[in-house]
């Protein structure tokens, strides 16, 4: 099975950029419409939707601004399938434990 390469770099941007675009046109705002709504500079939507580099900023307002807050939870580390304080409370529940030492070879 043949694997898939991963994108580099230039191509999520480009994807991203052109995902901005097409929602802002699905939503009938223009270029400068979505700016203000983001509050953020033309040029700098018009770099983003070009895929030409964005600053985390950019996109966190654009993305609000298009109600697509789903896209930022996306970068959301996982939830811990456990508690690190609650192993160490358990531990610390269950007492001491002893430590058997093996037999010297001396």
């Amino acid at each position: 099975m043949e694997k898939k390469p991963l994108r580099t770099s230039e191509e999520w941007e480009g994807s991203l950029g052109a995902d901005v675009r097409r929602l802002r046109l699905a939503r009938r705002y223009t270029q400068n419409e979505l700016a203000e709504r983001a509050n953020v500079s033309l040029s700098a939507l018009k770099n983003l939707e070009a895929g030409r580099g964005s600053s985390l900023a950019t996109v966190v307002r654009v993305a609000k601004a298009l109600d697509r807050t789903e896209w930022l939870s996306s970068f959301a580390p996982a939830e811990p399938s456990f508690s690190p304080m609650d192993l160490l409370r358990r531990s610390a529940e269950k007492g001491p434990r002893r430590v058997r030492h093996g037999a010297s070879n001396s």
